[in-house]
């Protein structure tokens, strides 16, 4: 019993547990991302391709390209640790628009998910990839 409680309690990040549970939480968050959002915006398993918001007025190319890599592109990134913390930050940038400009006085049903995708990336952000990624391989060369 003793043996038991320490494991379920233990704190320890050096566990290789750890780094399965980094591993499948950046491919599911990162598939659930290109899912949900980011195959709308090219038309799939819609009658139409969803528009971009653009709520802070930048040009149309540049919003919907950085918005379209934002989630399709880089979440792929994400997916195999490559380069992960610069792959999360236009994925922020979007979610927390989204968030703070976007769904800012909208219901709290409404603004959770960017809310929600935000808190994640941003504990991959500070977390890392973990040991199972390109990101590790690269900093053992």
């Amino acid at each position: 019993m003793k043996k038991f409680i320490h494991i379920i309690t233990d704190t320890s990040l050096q566990d290789t547990l750890i780094h399965i549970a980094l591993l499948i939480f950046r491919i599911a968050l990162s598939l659930e991302l290109i899912a949900a959002h980011g195959l709308k915006k090219l038309g799939v398993g819609v009658a139409e391709a969803e528009q971009v918001p653009n709520p802070l007025h930048l040009p149309e190319a540049f919003n919907s390209l950085f918005a379209d890599a934002a989630n399709l592109v880089f979440p792929v990134f994400v997916i195999c640790g490559f380069f992960t913390r610069a792959a999360v930050l236009p994925i922020l940038a979007v979610t927390l628009t989204g968030y703070f400009v976007l769904h800012w006085n909208d219901a709290l049903l409404i603004k959770d998910t960017p809310f929600m995708y935000s808190l994640c990336y941003l504990f991959l952000f500070f977390t890392g990839p973990g040991k199972y990624s390109v990101d590790n391989y690269l900093r053992k060369i």
